[in-house]
């Protein structure tokens, strides 16, 4: 039954998704709290900061490919309509886990993750997009913002419509998770990378 596939996909897509890698990794490395430090995310920019790089990337890792088994077992079992509902599920399950009473991260890693296992092309294009506007502007956040925008745009652009309008509403979810960065873009304040403490893209 469709429905019943649906669901099945979205829900095993939120339980992917809302495994908190960040926290789970800094724990058995006995790091500092996540929660305690920075911006208090659970994603790799905020493990980042307990100055644990192989940390950081780990759990940068696991983000990704938590987004990217989801969507790529969702479409194995059932349909690419259930691969959709996976993504949006493992990137609600990192915002809003449940096992961290709903205070996830920002979104950005299992976006990545889960447009790599829809679109891996476009996911190279946010990748690199992202790489050259931190590289230019220091800012992880706008870098984030920016290559958000042009995912589904690509997508959009290469006649993948389907595709184009699920990570049109990640985007702007994901837009939405960084409210605060944009406020301190537009105000100056925002963090930069590999300066201070200052909040950042996070993921």
């Amino acid at each position: 039954m469709p429905a019943l596939d649906y669901a099945a996909s979205l829900a095993f897509g939120y339980l992917c998704g809302s495994i908190p890698f960040g926290i789970l990794l800094t724990r058995l490395a006995d790091a500092p709290d996540l929660r305690a430090i920075g911006s208090g995310n659970i994603g790799a920019t905020n493990v980042l900061r307990t100055g644990r790089k192989g940390l950081a990337g780990a759990t940068l890792l696991g983000d990704m490919l938590k987004g990217t088994i989801a969507v790529l077992v969702a479409g194995y079992l059932f349909d690419r309509n259930c691969a959709f509902l996976a993504a949006i599920g493992a990137f609600l399950g990192h915002v809003f886990p449940v096992w961290l009473k709903f205070r996830g991260g920002k979104g950005v890693a299992t976006y990545v993750g889960v447009l790599f296992g829809l679109a891996w092309p476009t996911a190279l294009l946010f990748c690199a997009v992202w790489l050259g506007i931190a590289a230019v502007t220091r800012y992880s956040s706008l870098a984030a913002l920016i290559a958000s925008a042009a995912a589904p745009i690509c997508l959009w652009f290469v006649g993948d419509t389907e595709s184009a309008e699920v990570f049109l509403l990640l985007s702007l979810l994901l837009w939405i998770m960084h409210r605060g960065n944009i406020a301190r873009l537009c105000s100056g304040s925002e963090g930069k990378i590999g300066v201070g403490t200052g909040a950042t893209g996070g993921s």
